[in-house]
């Protein structure tokens, strides 16, 4: 039993791993401080994308499922085996890849600006010598 929580675990971990790679860069437009966390987490998410890096959640899962008595993932990781065909295409994974791309791209673009927007639109701070 612990082993399918394990493995069932590190699937909802992946899942939310995809979700916060895909829309965490919003967050930031509300709270921008967040966006340090996001940048990483980003950026790991491309180097599995374009290096081909093993996310240690697979591992974990193949795990917890094989000590389980289950089939571990199949095909060569999460999003093959839960996303591929299902959110997209069969085959269309660079069509995924780039809409998370896009996502994230367009994120950081709005932090960018909603920063600008801020800081023009701030009074000036008063200079220490006023009001005496």
């Amino acid at each position: 039993m612990a082993y399918q929580v394990i493995g069932e675990g590190a699937m909802l971990l992946h899942f939310a791993f995809l979700v916060y790679v895909t829309f965490g860069g919003f967050l930031a437009w509300r709270w921008p401080r967040t966006l340090w966390a996001h940048v990483p987490i980003a950026a790991y998410a491309l180097g599995i994308a374009v290096i081909g890096w093993v996310c240690p959640l697979t591992h974990v899962e193949n795990w917890g499922r094989r000590n389980a008595g289950q089939e571990g993932i199949t095909g060569t990781g999460f999003i093959d085996n839960y996303l591929s065909g299902i959110i997209y295409p069969e085959g269309q994974m660079i069509v995924f890849e780039l809409m998370v791309g896009t996502s994230v791209a367009i994120s950081w673009i709005g932090v960018v600006l909603i920063h600008l927007y801020r800081r023009h639109r701030a009074p000036p701070a008063p200079h220490p010598t006023d009001g005496h």
